[in-house]
């Protein structure tokens, strides 16, 4: 009546005395009788051993024989708060037996042990967690049984578990151990996440965990991908049921729940069986054998129909008519997989060994109200390497060698029966994405090439970079309009006046004053008036950059101009007595004229000295307004209006004079003009 929890594999297992983690109650006793293959031996590993050991292991206590039965002899007697014991306790023959009493106690948990046979040296028990090792990655040997009651397990594959889980737990979540046999495991340390995520898998529930400092995975075979039934790669023609659930809904539609709704992740309704009891299958066809490794669940993922399989069977087959019950090795029972417990949630099963067939069937056990499920397979390609060569013993020579026949019958059976159980058993080694890299001999080559590397590297780079700045410069002194001694900010916003500021378009637009605007003003508000004016002017044809600026010119100057380019303001200058650089306003009941061209008459051949510049443009009177000019030294103009009216042809298209309004003067042509007297 002191038996706790206990597996006895027949390679490894886990035994624990009643009630623990808690204390072990009064006046207990419990013997296991431990048992492996012939030519093997057994060792024992304790992970917890907590007895009352107050009368020298007298009442209570821990005792460990060689053999079974009366013939046994006794290999160890241990007791004591908190013992520890680092090695292992290793039997003489295969048989073991383990002997547990407990007497009259107040304190103590009792114990709880794993076994193995000695070729697996690296045994740890149920309660190792990746904490208590130091190494970035290790393997070591899990006995079967560790999924208990009392240890706790976070996170899930492939995104690691916390670093307080237990290892051997966590490898049945994860499907790289069987509980029922147990198994080896390559664990990898890294460094932990913020959150653990929870989740049903192999009958073990992991639970949601906080941020830890590390975490670990398993080096797996990666043979875990799916198979097609949510990706649409398996065709619905392939998926098949033993019946089909048809209803009519409140608005006389029938729905029918077939058999290619089961694909997982799939929305709307799953597969439903017609009628509910154990003789119902769902059955997938892979077209071809693969490896299958695994299996996700889920129920019909519908809130107002709350149907799931809550346990179930598998069978398997190569041509759908010879049908196999998938069993665990060394058991004579069919395994029966726990299903979900609710309708939404994912549950996973794992495959040890994984299962090699075409035709895949799945029988429901138990369920909730209906039978309705989503499925999907997880797995690879099979492919079948070349089997090593089987040398046979010479045949029987005559009658008395029958046995010998029979024998090699049988070793021809039990060769290809392993064989067989090899190539589904056996999984290549493939380290998992997830996983962090191993540690190689090339780690001190490198740390020395990597940084040489670099700075070639940097060193190419920087002298390319070079190069290119000095070809810029070079190009930039050798330029034609490089000004390097310049003020390139003064230079530039002296060229913006010589760049037009409105469209094309408005580049010919003569030239109007209204006479009723200017007459009002005074003398000095006349080239003010002008200068705001919206008139646009044509742009000068420029034959240098800085000197044209002060030249006479019938071209009005940008408003705004900095003093770093202009020495004085042509608007802004003090009042002189001088003719005005631009055409003169209209006058108040005047025509209008083209526009102005000034000419020095004094240096041609047929004036005489002295005498005036003329304008085409026809005075209003005997004297011009006096406007503000140029900085520039100004051609001097004649007072005369009989002079100016010399200068005019008669108004084009008019027969006689006419009025001042009507007449439009062209512009003089290129030819002598004749000296006009004032009586003329």
């Amino acid at each position: 009546d002191g038996c706790g929890h206990t597996v006895l594999g027949p390679e490894s297992g886990t035994l624990a005395s009643i009630d623990y983690p808690r204390t072990s109650p009064n006046s207990t006793v419990c013997e296991w009788e431990i048992r492996v293959r012939p030519g093997q031996r057994v060792q024992l590993r304790f992970g917890d051993l907590d007895i009352d050991g107050s009368d020298s292991c007298h009442s209570s206590y821990l005792r460990v024989h060689n053999g079974i039965g009366p013939n046994r002899t006794e290999i160890g007697k241990y007791c004591g708060f908190g013992f520890q014991m680092d090695g292992l306790i290793t039997s003489k023959s295969n048989e073991v037996t383990v002997q547990f009493m407990s007497g009259i106690h107040t304190s103590g948990r009792g114990f709880l042990a794993a076994y193995s046979t000695t070729d697996k040296s690296d045994l740890i028990t149920c309660l190792d967690k990746a904490s208590h090792f130091s190494e970035p990655e290790f393997n070591k040997y899990c006995p079967a049984g560790c999924v208990i009651p009392f240890a706790d397990i976070s996170g899930t594959i492939p995104h690691g578990y916390r670093d307080s889980s237990s290892l051997c737990m966590a490898g049945v979540h994860a499907g790289v151990v069987s509980n029922t046999l147990g198994g080896q495991i390559n664990v990898v340390i890294s460094k932990g996440i913020p959150y653990y995520e929870g989740s049903l898998a192999n009958n073990v529930t992991s639970k949601v965990g906080p941020l830890s400092t590390s975490l670990f995975t398993f080096k797996t075979s990666g043979c875990y991908g799916t198979l097609g039934m949510e990706s649409g790669v398996i065709p619905d023609s392939h998926i098949t049921s033993s019946s089909v659930l048809e209803w009519p809904n409140q608005t006389g539609q029938v729905n029918i729940w077939k058999p290619e709704n089961a694909r997982l992740k799939r929305i709307g309704p799953p597969w439903a069986a017609f009628i509910s009891d154990e003789h119902q299958w769902l059955q997938i066809d892979l077209n071809k054998e693969k490896k299958i490794t695994g299996i996700i669940t889920t129920g019909s993922t519908l809130a107002e129909h709350y149907y799931y399989v809550s346990a179930y069977r598998i069978l398997y087959s190569d041509d759908a008519q010879k049908w196999t019950v998938y069993r665990e090795p060394g058991m004579a029972k069919d395994k029966i997989f726990q299903g979900n417990t609710e309708l939404y949630q994912e549950v996973r099963n794992n495959f040890i060994p994984p299962i090699i067939a075409r035709f895949f069937r799945i029988n429901p056990l138990k369920w909730h109200q209906k039978i309705a499920m989503k499925v999907e397979l997880l797995g690879c390609q099979f492919s079948l390497g070349r089997a090593p060569k089987i040398t046979l013993p010479p045949p029987p020579q005559n009658k008395n060698d029958e046995k010998n026949a029979d024998f090699m019958d049988d070793f021809i059976h039990s060769v290809k029966t392993s064989l067989q159980t090899d190539k589904t058993t056996f999984t290549p080694e493939i380290k998992n994405t997830t996983v962090t890299p191993s540690v190689t001999k090339d780690v001190a080559l490198a740390a020395v090439l990597v940084p040489v590397l670099v700075m070639v590297f940097t060193t190419l780079i920087l002298i390319l970079v070079c190069a290119w700045h000095w070809r810029n410069r070079k190009k930039k002194t050798e330029g034609t309009y490089d000004l390097p001694y310049w003020d390139r900010a003064g230079w530039w916003k002296g060229m913006k006046q010589f760049f037009p500021t409105k469209s094309a378009e408005h580049e010919e637009t003569p030239v109007r004053y209204s006479s009723s605007e200017i007459s009002h003003l005074r003398q000095r508000e006349v080239p003010t008036m002008l200068q705001t004016e919206s008139a646009e002017y044509a742009q000068p044809l420029v034959g240098g950059i800085v000197g044209t600026l002060h030249q006479r010119s019938t071209f009005k100057p940008e408003e705004g101009k900095e003093a770093s380019y202009a020495d004085l303001d042509p608007y802004n200058s003090p009042i002189q007595e001088v003719y005005h650089a631009y055409a003169e306003p209209l006058p108040v009941t005047g025509p209008e004229y083209a526009t102005p061209i000034i000419m020095d008459m004094s240096s041609h051949p047929s004036t005489p000295l002295g005498a005036p510049s003329i304008s085409t443009f026809k005075a209003a009177g005997n004297q011009a307004p006096p406007l503000v000019g140029t900085c520039n030294k100004l051609l001097s103009r004649t007072d005369s209006a009989s002079s100016a009216q010399a200068l005019y042809d008669i108004p084009k298209g008019q027969p006689g004079p006419a009025s001042a309004d009507q007449l439009v003067y062209q512009v003089p042509q290129s030819v002598a003009h004749p000296t006009v007297s004032k009586d003329e």
